[in-house]
Protein backbone atom coordinates (compact mmCIF):
# COMPACT_ATOMS: atom_id res chain seq x y z
CA UNK A 1 0.00 0.00 0.00
CA UNK A 2 1.38 3.43 -0.93
CA UNK A 3 -0.54 6.37 0.51
CA UNK A 4 2.32 8.76 -0.19
CA UNK A 5 3.86 9.58 -3.57
CA UNK A 6 6.91 11.71 -4.28
CA UNK A 7 6.88 12.95 -7.87
CA UNK A 8 9.83 14.64 -9.60
CA UNK A 9 9.61 16.04 -13.12
CA UNK A 10 12.80 17.08 -14.92
CA UNK A 11 14.65 17.45 -18.23
CA UNK A 12 18.04 16.12 -19.31
CA UNK A 13 20.67 17.63 -21.65
CA UNK A 14 21.24 16.21 -25.12
CA UNK A 15 23.98 13.68 -25.67
CA UNK A 16 25.00 10.27 -24.33
CA UNK A 17 23.01 9.73 -21.12
CA UNK A 18 23.80 6.06 -20.59
CA UNK A 19 25.89 6.76 -17.47
CA UNK A 20 22.98 8.67 -15.94
CA UNK A 21 20.41 5.97 -16.67
CA UNK A 22 22.72 3.20 -15.44
CA UNK A 23 23.29 5.09 -12.20
CA UNK A 24 19.59 5.91 -11.68
CA UNK A 25 18.24 2.45 -12.48
CA UNK A 26 20.99 0.27 -11.03
CA UNK A 27 21.99 2.31 -7.99
CA UNK A 28 19.92 5.32 -6.95
CA UNK A 29 16.34 4.07 -7.29
CA UNK A 30 17.11 0.62 -5.81
CA UNK A 31 18.81 2.39 -2.89
CA UNK A 32 15.70 4.56 -2.40
CA UNK A 33 13.54 1.45 -2.32
CA UNK A 34 15.60 0.04 0.55
CA UNK A 35 14.74 2.98 2.81
CA UNK A 36 12.26 2.21 5.60
CA UNK A 37 8.69 2.89 4.51
CA UNK A 38 9.44 3.15 0.78
CA UNK A 39 7.22 0.73 -1.14
CA UNK A 40 8.34 1.20 -4.75
CA UNK A 41 9.98 3.52 -7.27
CA UNK A 42 9.45 4.01 -11.01
CA UNK A 43 10.96 6.10 -13.79
CA UNK A 44 8.99 7.33 -16.82
CA UNK A 45 9.88 8.88 -20.14
CA UNK A 46 7.23 11.42 -21.14
CA UNK A 47 6.11 10.61 -24.65
CA UNK A 48 3.07 12.83 -25.20
CA UNK A 49 -0.50 11.71 -25.61
CA UNK A 50 -1.30 12.29 -29.26
CA UNK A 51 -3.05 14.98 -31.28
CA UNK A 52 -6.16 15.21 -29.12
CA UNK A 53 -4.10 15.55 -25.96
CA UNK A 54 -2.05 18.26 -27.68
CA UNK A 55 -5.30 20.18 -28.22
CA UNK A 56 -6.08 19.93 -24.51
CA UNK A 57 -2.53 20.97 -23.60
CA UNK A 58 -2.88 24.08 -25.76
CA UNK A 59 -6.16 24.97 -24.06
CA UNK A 60 -4.96 24.74 -20.46
CA UNK A 61 -3.86 27.69 -18.34
CA UNK A 62 -0.31 27.37 -17.00
CA UNK A 63 1.23 28.31 -13.68
CA UNK A 64 3.15 31.57 -13.76
CA UNK A 65 4.91 30.78 -10.48
CA UNK A 66 8.68 30.38 -10.47
CA UNK A 67 8.62 26.59 -10.58
CA UNK A 68 10.71 24.06 -12.43
CA UNK A 69 9.77 23.67 -16.08
CA UNK A 70 11.05 20.11 -16.54
CA UNK A 71 8.69 17.84 -18.48
CA UNK A 72 10.74 15.12 -20.22
CA UNK A 73 11.02 12.57 -17.39
CA UNK A 74 9.17 11.69 -14.21
CA UNK A 75 10.35 9.76 -11.16
CA UNK A 76 7.65 8.41 -8.84
CA UNK A 77 8.39 7.00 -5.39
CA UNK A 78 5.63 5.37 -3.35
CA UNK A 79 5.62 5.17 0.46
CA UNK A 80 3.32 3.76 3.11
CA UNK A 81 2.58 7.34 4.21
CA UNK A 82 3.62 10.77 2.92
CA UNK A 83 5.25 11.34 6.31
CA UNK A 84 7.87 8.72 5.38
CA UNK A 85 9.39 11.38 3.12
CA UNK A 86 9.87 13.76 6.06
CA UNK A 87 11.30 11.49 8.79
CA UNK A 88 13.95 12.71 7.93
CA UNK A 89 13.42 14.90 4.87
CA UNK A 90 14.25 12.81 1.86
CA UNK A 91 14.78 15.86 -0.38
CA UNK A 92 17.55 17.08 1.93
CA UNK A 93 19.15 13.63 1.94
CA UNK A 94 19.13 13.53 -1.87
CA UNK A 95 20.50 17.09 -2.14
CA UNK A 96 23.35 16.18 0.22
CA UNK A 97 24.67 13.41 -2.01
CA UNK A 98 28.18 13.95 -3.33
CA UNK A 99 30.58 12.27 -5.72
CA UNK A 100 28.99 10.34 -8.58
CA UNK A 101 25.56 10.71 -7.01
CA UNK A 102 25.83 14.48 -6.93
CA UNK A 103 27.22 14.63 -10.47
CA UNK A 104 24.35 12.54 -11.85
CA UNK A 105 21.67 14.53 -10.02
CA UNK A 106 23.25 17.76 -11.31
CA UNK A 107 22.40 16.66 -14.86
CA UNK A 108 18.71 17.21 -14.15
CA UNK A 109 17.37 20.48 -15.52
CA UNK A 110 14.22 22.35 -14.51
CA UNK A 111 13.55 19.84 -11.73
CA UNK A 112 10.26 20.16 -9.84
CA UNK A 113 9.11 17.94 -6.94
CA UNK A 114 5.81 17.50 -5.17
CA UNK A 115 4.87 15.24 -2.26
CA UNK A 116 1.34 13.86 -2.41
CA UNK A 117 -1.10 12.02 -0.18
CA UNK A 118 -3.70 9.74 -1.71
CA UNK A 119 -7.16 11.28 -1.39
CA UNK A 120 -9.08 8.50 -3.15
CA UNK A 121 -8.43 5.68 -5.59
CA UNK A 122 -10.19 3.11 -7.74
CA UNK A 123 -8.95 -0.06 -9.38
CA UNK A 124 -9.64 -0.70 -13.04
CA UNK A 125 -10.51 -3.90 -14.93
CA UNK A 126 -6.80 -4.67 -15.42
CA UNK A 127 -5.86 -4.38 -11.74
CA UNK A 128 -5.27 -8.13 -11.43
CA UNK A 129 -2.36 -7.78 -13.85
CA UNK A 130 -0.51 -5.52 -11.40
CA UNK A 131 2.95 -6.76 -10.43
CA UNK A 132 6.25 -5.34 -9.17
CA UNK A 133 5.20 -4.89 -5.55
CA UNK A 134 2.57 -2.25 -6.14
CA UNK A 135 4.71 -0.20 -8.53
CA UNK A 136 2.79 2.17 -10.78
CA UNK A 137 1.80 0.70 -14.14
CA UNK A 138 3.77 0.57 -17.43
CA UNK A 139 1.93 3.61 -18.83
CA UNK A 140 0.55 6.65 -17.04
CA UNK A 141 -1.10 10.00 -17.46
CA UNK A 142 -0.44 12.36 -14.55
CA UNK A 143 -1.89 15.84 -14.19
CA UNK A 144 -0.91 18.38 -11.54
CA UNK A 145 -2.90 21.56 -11.13
CA UNK A 146 -4.75 24.06 -8.97
CA UNK A 147 -8.19 25.61 -9.32
CA UNK A 148 -8.94 29.31 -9.66
CA UNK A 149 -11.62 29.62 -6.94
CA UNK A 150 -13.05 27.71 -3.97
CA UNK A 151 -16.27 27.04 -5.88
CA UNK A 152 -14.19 25.53 -8.67
CA UNK A 153 -12.45 23.28 -6.17
CA UNK A 154 -15.77 22.04 -4.80
CA UNK A 155 -16.94 21.30 -8.33
CA UNK A 156 -13.68 19.48 -9.05
CA UNK A 157 -14.16 17.23 -6.02
CA UNK A 158 -17.71 16.42 -7.14
CA UNK A 159 -16.55 15.69 -10.70
CA UNK A 160 -13.97 13.17 -9.52
CA UNK A 161 -16.35 11.52 -7.05
CA UNK A 162 -19.40 11.37 -9.30
CA UNK A 163 -17.95 11.01 -12.79
CA UNK A 164 -14.26 10.49 -13.51
CA UNK A 165 -13.26 7.91 -10.88
CA UNK A 166 -16.33 5.70 -11.51
CA UNK A 167 -15.63 5.90 -15.26
CA UNK A 168 -12.00 4.80 -14.75
CA UNK A 169 -13.10 1.84 -12.62
CA UNK A 170 -14.93 0.50 -15.70
CA UNK A 171 -12.44 1.45 -18.41
CA UNK A 172 -10.66 -1.30 -20.33
CA UNK A 173 -6.90 -1.01 -20.11
CA UNK A 174 -7.00 0.83 -16.77
CA UNK A 175 -5.01 -0.67 -13.90
CA UNK A 176 -5.85 1.98 -11.29
CA UNK A 177 -6.49 5.69 -10.80
CA UNK A 178 -5.24 7.68 -7.81
CA UNK A 179 -6.52 11.15 -6.89
CA UNK A 180 -3.80 12.92 -4.93
CA UNK A 181 -3.49 16.11 -2.88
CA UNK A 182 -0.25 17.90 -2.14
CA UNK A 183 1.47 17.79 1.23
CA UNK A 184 4.27 20.03 -0.07
CA UNK A 185 5.02 21.46 -3.50
CA UNK A 186 3.22 22.85 -6.54
CA UNK A 187 0.36 22.12 -7.17
CA UNK A 188 -2.43 21.25 -4.74
CA UNK A 189 -4.07 18.54 -6.85
CA UNK A 190 -2.86 15.64 -8.95
CA UNK A 191 -4.42 12.71 -10.76
CA UNK A 192 -2.48 9.57 -11.68
CA UNK A 193 -4.09 7.33 -14.31
CA UNK A 194 -2.39 3.96 -14.77
CA UNK A 195 -2.69 1.77 -17.88
CA UNK A 196 -1.29 -1.54 -19.06
CA UNK A 197 0.31 0.22 -22.04
CA UNK A 198 0.33 3.47 -23.99
CA UNK A 199 -1.69 1.70 -26.67
CA UNK A 200 -4.33 0.73 -24.11
CA UNK A 201 -4.54 4.36 -23.05
CA UNK A 202 -4.83 5.48 -26.66
CA UNK A 203 -7.52 2.92 -27.48
CA UNK A 204 -9.69 3.36 -24.40
CA UNK A 205 -9.01 6.68 -22.67
CA UNK A 206 -8.17 9.14 -25.44
CA UNK A 207 -11.73 9.68 -26.69
CA UNK A 208 -13.03 9.90 -23.12
CA UNK A 209 -10.44 12.56 -22.27
CA UNK A 210 -11.12 14.54 -25.43
CA UNK A 211 -14.65 15.24 -24.16
CA UNK A 212 -12.90 18.10 -22.37
CA UNK A 213 -13.02 19.97 -25.69
CA UNK A 214 -16.84 19.77 -25.84
CA UNK A 215 -18.32 22.83 -24.12
CA UNK A 216 -21.57 20.97 -23.46
CA UNK A 217 -20.08 18.45 -21.00
CA UNK A 218 -18.94 18.71 -17.38
CA UNK A 219 -15.33 17.82 -18.21
CA UNK A 220 -15.02 21.00 -20.27
CA UNK A 221 -15.61 23.08 -17.14
CA UNK A 222 -12.65 21.37 -15.48
CA UNK A 223 -10.09 22.36 -18.10
CA UNK A 224 -11.37 25.94 -18.06
CA UNK A 225 -10.89 26.54 -14.33
CA UNK A 226 -7.73 24.52 -13.64
CA UNK A 227 -4.21 25.95 -13.82
CA UNK A 228 -1.63 23.29 -14.68
CA UNK A 229 2.04 22.76 -14.00
CA UNK A 230 4.47 22.79 -16.95
CA UNK A 231 3.82 19.82 -19.23
CA UNK A 232 0.74 18.68 -17.33
CA UNK A 233 -0.87 16.27 -18.02
CA UNK A 234 2.24 14.11 -18.48
CA UNK A 235 1.71 10.97 -20.60
CA UNK A 236 4.55 8.49 -20.49
CA UNK A 237 5.88 4.95 -20.45
CA UNK A 238 7.79 3.29 -17.65
CA UNK A 239 11.46 2.71 -18.43
CA UNK A 240 12.35 1.37 -14.96
CA UNK A 241 11.48 -1.17 -13.77
CA UNK A 242 11.34 -2.40 -17.39
CA UNK A 243 7.76 -2.13 -18.56
CA UNK A 244 7.78 -5.66 -20.00
CA UNK A 245 8.80 -7.32 -16.73
CA UNK A 246 6.02 -9.79 -16.11
CA UNK A 247 3.18 -7.87 -17.73
CA UNK A 248 3.12 -9.51 -21.14
CA UNK A 249 3.59 -12.97 -19.65
CA UNK A 250 0.78 -12.41 -17.18
CA UNK A 251 -1.56 -10.93 -19.75
CA UNK A 252 -1.04 -14.00 -21.92
CA UNK A 253 -1.35 -16.68 -19.21
CA UNK A 254 -3.41 -15.01 -16.48
CA UNK A 255 -0.93 -16.32 -13.89
CA UNK A 256 0.69 -14.22 -11.17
Amino acid sequence: MSNGIWATWYDLPEGDLSAYFNWLHDDHLPRLQRRVGIAWAAHYRITGGGAKMDQIHNHLARADDDIGQGAQYLVLVGATSPHVFFKPRIDQWQASLRGTNGQMLALRQGSRSCFFAEEASVTGPEYDTAVDGGCSAPAIQMGSFQTKTLDDELDLAAWYAQYRLPAMARMSGCVATRKLVSVAGWAKHSILYEFTSLQARQNNFQNHESLALDDKVWTNKIINYTVHAPGSPSVGERIWPPADRGWETMNETGDR
